[in-house]
């Protein structure tokens, strides 16, 4: 009992991940209304960015650890979200108005460009942070058995969920996720209502940079390090861990990516690993399918 209570303690902290991450992802999918891998790159990115600059700040800079990740994390952030809105006011915006699909493939082509940046700013070496706010809160003990979590996990999952539910009561409760409904709906229409579709597209994805930044940030914190092929790897995860529930709505986008990983964690927990990700995928593809619509996306 100890042991499934300490996995579903260990599934909050991937749950709420995946959730910002997907949260963030429905909001530049309903302008783009195309698969975006660049998203994962954009968090593997801002990670590894995290990682270079603290570097830098503490080796060469001189700085305390403490001011050397601040240090790391601020430029991270600018660097991050300022590619972004590159990326979508240069590439994104003009190829989803006169070719969408194009979007998938000029993607792609971000992928391998903000992994290649990164790995040859850091000459391809493996740089690891500390271990940071590791004292473990218990929340069960039975004598034999602790289930527990770090200060850095609760933070995250703290943090994370404040994304969320900030992000959703914006969405909700604003003109602005009034007029982003408006646009994801009809572009067209909107427009005649008076709305700058075009304005709406660079907002909806620099907030969705926002969040694979800062998402990014708090994971590789965490995890101390953020490997080069993780872009593409996550690109794709988010991309169908986002569709587990449904695009059209980023709360349900992101309740449904929370279930996903506390059924990766369990998996990990009581399955084979080696299988782990085919099993998700897999369990992911047939939700697509059974769910799908016979509407092509315009």
């Amino acid at each position: 009992m100890a042991y499934l209570l300490q996995q579903l303690a260990n599934a909050v902290p991937l749950a709420a991940l995946y959730a910002a991450l997907a949260f963030g992802y429905a909001i530049g999918f309903g302008v783009t209304r195309r698969a975006d891998i660049s998203y994962g790159a954009l968090y593997a990115f801002s990670g590894q960015l995290l990682l270079l600059f603290t570097d830098f700040g503490y080796n060469r800079m001189f700085l305390v650890l403490p001011a050397a990740i601040a240090f790391g994390g601020a430029l991270a952030a600018v660097y991050t979200v300022g590619a972004g809105l590159f990326i979508g006011r240069t590439i994104m915006q003009p190829l989803a108005k006169k070719s969408p699909n194009t979007v998938i493939v000029a993607a792609l082509g971000m992928v391998i460009v903000l992994g290649e940046t990164a790995r040859l700013a850091s000459n391809a070496r493996s740089i690891w942070l500390p271990p940071l706010m590791s004292r473990s809160i218990v929340f069960w003990d039975d004598g034999a058995f602790k289930v527990a979590l770090t200060q850095l996990q609760l933070l995250n999952i703290g943090l994370m969920a404040a994304i969320v539910l900030c992000g959703a009561a914006i969405m909700r409760y604003t003109s602005w996720g009034r007029i982003w409904r408006a646009v994801t709906d009809d572009a067209l229409a909107a427009e005649l209502c008076g709305a700058s579709a075009g304005r709406v597209f660079l907002v909806a994805y620099g907030a969705s940079t926002l969040i694979a930044t800062l998402c990014g940030i708090l994971s590789t914190s965490y995890y101390g390090t953020m490997d080069f092929s993780v872009g593409l790897l996550f690109g794709l995860k988010v991309l169908m861990i986002a569709a587990a529930g449904g695009y059209s709505d980023p709360l349900k986008s992101a309740g449904g990516a929370a279930l996903v990983g506390v059924a990766e964690t369990l998996w990990g927990a009581y399955g084979p690993l080696m299988w782990r990700e085919m099993v998700i995928f897999s369990a992911l593809v047939l939700v697509l399918v059974l769910s799908r619509r016979e509407r092509a996306i315009p």
